[in-house]
C-alpha cells in the first residue's frame, strides 16, 4: 500500500490527514548551545573503544534525534543514555566531521 492510499484510509477512518515526514526529525532538533565533548572510551567496555559525546544542554528526546542522526550517518550502532551518546568504535574524527557540519560547538 503506497502512502497516497493510506493516507486517505487514516483519512477516512477519521484518523490522521497526512503522513509525517520521516526526516522532518532533524528540521524539530533545538539548537545547542554549550560546547560538546568528544572522547574515546574503552575502559570498562569489555576492550571495546567507543566514542562517547557528552556536555548536551537539551533534554534527553533531542539527544536520540542527534543520536539517530550520527548512526544513519556514520552506518554505525550506538545509544543514547543520561544525555550521553555512545558510538560504537573509535569515530572521533566522523564524529567531530559531522557535528562541525551540523553547526555544533565541540
Amino acid at each position: 500500500m503506497d502512502s497516497d492510499n493510506l493516507a486517505k484510509l487514516l483519512a477516512d477512518m477519521g484518523g490522521f490527514n497526512e503522513i509525517p515526514d520521516q526526516n522532518a526529525n532533524s528540521q524539530n532538533i533545538k539548537k545547542q548551545t554549550a560546547k560538546l565533548k568528544v572522547a574515546i572510551e574503552k575502559k570498562g567496555r569489555g576492550g571495546k573503544t567507543a566514542t562517547i559525546i557528552s556536555g548536551f544542554d537539551i533534554d534527553d528526546q533531542q539527544v536520540n534525534l542527534i543520536a539517530a542522526e550520527i548512526k544513519k550517518a556514520l552506518a554505525t550502532g550506538g545509544s543514547a543514555r543520561g544525555g550521553e551518546i555512545l558510538i560504537q568504535g573509535d569515530r572521533k574524527n566522523d564524529v567531530l566531521a559531522f557535528l562541525k557540519q551540523k553547526g555544533f560547538k565541540i
